[in-house]
């Protein structure tokens, strides 16, 4: 009896080793266009076999023997969905990925195996679209209600799961979030003499716009307007001196019109009125 007990403990303890499989999802992030290498520390042997799947026991993607340093790499499967971008390591079994796209996103499966027992490491592949660069751009002044300060408005376009904010410094002034896929996001800002910054972010990557205080509030080309008041008053006072200045060019010129129209009168002995 005890004799078949350890017998029995033992062949349990052989088949848990044969079909070891860990619960562990390792997640992987990448920006779409970037490469991406997955890998576990598990320290290789001389003979064993590697596989790579594409999501739990899907279709096959590479094969690798390392006691006869045979290396497979499946091109067709998946409609030749990964060709020529598919590229591993003999001496790591390492998986990696060039030229990520969205679709690539999902369930990678590494099954080590060698003649005592087979284990199996999974990798969730998360492939974030390349951001955009924030543009900022000028609104016009609010002629309806007669406001003249400058608003900016910093605007994306085809974003998902993003959020878009205005800083000053390190300080969030303002910001706004979407979820939707392909959308577009736009916020505006009240400026001062100051310098910002409009950044967009998810939760792997960021673009930013910076904005300096000699950018801020641009004329546009039919209107004169500012947020600062002192160079409103500034181009005001320098419109008033370039129409005096034109209307005293056109006094001096009829006077001087006139004058010599007289002494012409006067020579020739007619009488000026």
């Amino acid at each position: 009896m005890f004799d078949r007990s350890i017998l029995l403990c033992l062949c349990c303890c052989r088949l848990v080793g044969v079909f070891a499989e860990t619960d562990e999802v390792k997640s992987v992030s990448v920006t779409e266009g970037d490469s991406v290498s997955l890998q576990t520390d598990t320290e290789l042997q001389k003979d064993d076999v590697i596989m790579w799947n594409f999501k739990t026991n899907g279709p096959l993607l590479v094969r690798i023997n390392r006691a006869t340093n045979d290396i497979s790499i499946k091109e067709d499967v998946l409609d030749g969905r990964f060709r020529d971008r598919l590229k591993v390591d003999n001496q790591t079994g390492s998986l990696t990925i060039t030229n990520t796209s969205i679709t690539d996103a999902g369930v990678y499966q590494m099954t080590i195996s060698s003649k005592e027992n087979k284990n199996k490491h999974k990798f969730n592949v998360t492939v974030y679209a390349r951001l955009p660069v924030p543009v900022i751009s000028e609104l016009p002044p609010n002629s309806s209600s007669g406001s003249s300060k400058c608003v900016l408005l910093c605007s994306v376009v085809n974003v998902s799961h993003v959020t878009l904010s205005w800083y000053k410094g390190i300080s969030v002034l303002s910001s706004i979030s979407v979820c939707d896929l392909n959308r577009s996001l736009s916020l505006d800002l009240e400026c001062l003499d100051d310098s910002y910054s409009c950044v967009l972010n998810n939760s792997f990557s960021n673009q930013t716009t910076h904005l300096d205080n000699t950018d801020l509030c641009l004329p546009c080309s039919d209107c004169a307007f500012c947020c600062d008041a002192s160079e409103v008053f500034i181009r005001l006072v320098a419109s008033v001196l370039v129409g005096v200045a034109t209307v005293s060019v056109l006094v001096y010129d009829i006077i001087t019109s006139r004058k010599g129209e007289k002494e012409t009168l006067s020579r020739s002995g007619m009488r000026v009125l």
